[in-house]
């Protein structure tokens, strides 16, 4: 078998220097809560492949649905020769995302598609142009969705110049946040669209309801509704982008239930389909078919294996309930994370829900990121066979992803370690 020193070698003649990786060794199989490479070394995965192996790597319902889709066809596209699973996977859609009201569904390829039709929905039905994102944000990495995301490096350092009409307000971080309420910190952001943008010129606020990349900030209590209730009164579209929270991530279906928030449109990918290449706009009917026959669409988008695999994925997520699942995951990670927390001053906050949480780490005694301190502790995970990633603003913070199905065995030895990596 081909070794992960051959692989890396072949790998610097063929793939672009742009793609980067977090650990060097190459993936030979993986299931559960583990991932073991070509030469049988193993890690406790905590990343998920960025919450997306929520059902696992090799989940049996997937695996098999998938296996019967490709004997059947690959592909017609669906603008061509429709075929079920597509409107199968809406269905299921419309009926599981927050709200009872009427939606309607289209499939793309990735988050960032998603969020682009998304944009595209709210302008069309508004008439509007301006988008309003919040501080922190990750939505893409394609021209209009790293205008929407505020990190510039690696996502935006020298792509410029990006889509405009794309306006940035602040976001409740409360470890951050000199201790405003949720509801001040809203209406901190509302001030200013109104201030600088006008509500009437708002197609869509866009919002990740627990942030992702920008490092798993979980906003004060009200900070959501008080957003929803906003954009109503304005005929602002409210674009809940639930593509790393979204599926059972965070001990609820969606993130956006734990606070009853109903959007106007939600983003999906990530977790959709056991690992497959899937995503979908969900929303009000009346947004959705606002747009002209024709405009929405793509080549590979709703792909009939995709769709196999997602209806499988959210049956596997029915039968094992793994809002639960993910549910459990946070007490017994939470617990052990502040116990770490207690005796490093260097962890400045424990958070996340379900099975998303994170620790930012700062210098003691400060709000002073400690990104090199992040980046050691994630080094002496991967060493020891745990795969954890890195995220926020700052580079500060770890963050852990783990498969929803991931067993208590493994859960428990991947504490194990991260506890020894702090030291």
């Amino acid at each position: 078998m081909t070794s992960s020193e051959e692989l890396h070698k072949r790998r610097g003649a063929a793939v672009a220097r742009g793609v980067g990786s977090t650990i060097s060794s190459y993936v030979d199989h993986a299931g559960g809560g583990t991932i073991t490479d070509v030469e049988g070394r193993q890690w406790i995965d905590f990343a998920a492949g960025i919450a997306v192996a929520n059902v696992g790597n090799s989940a049996p319902r997937v695996v098999e649905a998938v296996k019967a889709q490709v004997e059947r066809f690959t592909h017609t596209c669906f603008m061509v020769a429709p075929y079920e699973s597509y409107v199968a996977v809406c269905e299921q859609l419309n009926a599981i995302t927050p709200g009872g009201h009427e939606k309607r569904s289209a499939l793309f390829n990735s988050g960032a598609e998603a969020v682009e039709n998304a944009v595209k929905i709210a302008r069309h039905a508004t008439g509007r142009p301006a988008v309003v994102v919040f501080d922190h944000a990750y939505h893409g990495r394609t021209n209009l969705t790293m205008a929407l995301t505020a990190k510039n490096m690696p996502y935006k350092h020298r792509f410029g110049p990006f889509a405009g009409e794309i306006y940035r307000v602040p976001m409740s971080y409360p470890l951050r946040d000199g201790g405003l309420s949720g509801a001040e910190a809203a209406a901190r952001a509302i001030e200013m669209v109104e201030k600088q943008v006008g509500a009437e010129n708002v197609a869509a606020l866009l919002i990740e309801p627990i942030q992702g990349e920008g490092g798993f900030v979980v906003p004060a209590a009200g900070f959501l509704p008080a957003l929803r209730q906003w954009a109503t009164a304005a005929g602002v579209v409210f674009v809940a982008d639930e593509i790393q929270t979204g599926f059972c991530r965070t001990g609820q279906w969606f993130a956006c239930d734990h606070e009853d928030v109903v959007p106007d449109l939600i983003t999906l990918a990530k977790g959709i389909a056991g690992g497959l290449p899937l995503a979908a706009v969900t929303g009000r009917a009346e947004l959705m078919d606002a747009v002209h026959v024709g405009g929405l669409g793509g080549t590979y988008g709703g792909n009939p294996i995709a769709c196999a695999a997602a209806l499988a994925s959210i049956e596997t997520m029915r039968e094992l309930d793994l809002a639960g699942a993910a549910q459990r995951i946070e007490t017994v990670m939470v617990a052990r994370l502040r116990t770490i927390a207690e005796r490093d001053p260097r962890i400045a906050e424990v958070r996340g829900r379900g099975a998303m949480l994170a620790v930012e780490l700062v210098q003691p005694g400060t709000l002073t990121p400690d990104p090199a301190a992040a980046a050691a502790v994630s080094a002496a995970c991967h060493a020891a066979g745990l795969l954890t990633l890195t995220c926020g603003t700052y580079g500060n913070v770890l963050r852990f992803l783990p498969p929803l199905v991931i067993s208590d065995d493994e859960l428990a030895r991947g504490l194990d370690i991260l506890d020894a990596a702090f030291g």
